[in-house]
């Protein structure tokens, strides 16, 4: 029984790879693992689930045509209708609707997002020089068009990291509204999100407020939908360093006044090391919190922009650096 209180992701299981050398376990990956203590996790295995063995042989995509097909590397046994067949089963199975976010195994021929290699036949045959989704993989990417899908490889980046839990748990705290169901719990997500949606998407921020200050009990419904969309829009583009800064002037206005002249000089100093790169979005942002703490503004507080997902998932020692 799934624990309501924690988002749910689905993750593929890893038996990919030359005379598999897995044992058929969830991906190995420390993130992913200490995601676990988070989340309710659903794992698949597309491969196991079509009859295929642990080890086996590698598979791979080939291109004929305009066809592309799941065939074993060694034999040329076609595997192509048996995932297809799997891929429709395993999704009319699920509660979609329940789903926060998805990970993959990266460049898996079943589950690899978009940078599967295709060759033309089987053997030592060659590759093309364009890369495909897994056939697993892109049935799910047609069917969730609202939440975020990665690879476990493209997670160790930590910009790419903090996008994806940000939005996970933006779709969490979503479908709460969708569950609660009144303009009073659309309003307050809409409030809670307002400067975070404004470091994403400053004009996608306008028009779900816009689809907010429409909503009634009469077109409850179709607000909550469109609003849905919407978000998964403005969750899906990156952060920008100058749409941050713009952000956190926004929140440095609602303090200005009450501020010393060093402490304003301070925070205006430390905006523009951020707007060249000398210190990370985390510390004008966390110069905020800490006014919003001392001149107790509950407006702000409950802002998600300090704390989108759990603290605890926050990991700076990878890849990639703050953005």
């Amino acid at each position: 029984m799934f624990n309501n209180d924690k988002p749910t992701i689905l993750i593929s299981k890893c038996i990919e790879g030359d005379a598999c050398r897995y044992d058929g376990s969830m991906i190995k990956d420390s993130f992913v693992n200490k995601l676990k203590s988070y989340v309710n996790v659903i794992e698949v295995c597309p491969e196991a689930q079509i009859g295929l063995s642990t080890p086996r042989d590698s598979l791979r995509l080939i291109q004929n045509n305009n066809e592309v097909s799941l065939v074993c590397s060694k034999t040329g046994e076609d595997l192509t209708n048996r995932m297809t067949e799997f891929s429709n089963r395993f999704l009319e199975s699920l509660d979609k609707s329940k789903i926060q976010g998805l990970i993959l195994k990266g460049r898996s021929p079943s589950c690899g997002i978009k940078d599967v290699k295709l060759y033309n036949n089987i053997g030592k045959s060659s590759t093309i020089n364009r890369s495909n989704s897994g056939i697993f993989a892109q049935r799910l990417i047609e069917e969730f068009d609202t939440i975020p899908i990665e690879d476990e490889g493209r997670l160790t980046n930590y910009n790419i990291r903090e996008k994806f839990l940000t939005w996970m748990y933006a779709n969490y705290n979503f479908n709460k509204v969708e569950e609660n169901k009144s303009v009073s719990a659309l309003v307050k997500f809409q409030s809670q999100y307002k400067y975070l949606l404004m470091a994403y998407s400053p004009s996608r921020q306008k028009e779900l407020g816009k689809i907010v200050g429409s909503a009634t009990k009469a077109n409850l419904d179709d607000s909550i939908r469109e609003y849905k969309l919407v978000l998964a829009k403005a969750l899906s583009t990156s952060q920008r360093p100058m749409r941050n800064i713009n952000m956190l002037l926004h929140l440095f206005g609602y303090f200005s006044k009450d501020l010393s002249k060093e402490e304003k000089s301070f925070f205006l100093d430390t905006l523009e090391k951020y707007q060249n790169k000398k210190v990370p979005f985390s510390l004008p942002l966390t110069i905020i919190k800490s006014w919003a703490i001392r001149f107790n503004n509950e407006y702000l507080l409950e802002q998600k922009i300090f704390e989108s997902f759990p603290i605890e998932l926050v990991e700076v020692t990878d890849s990639g650096k703050g953005i």
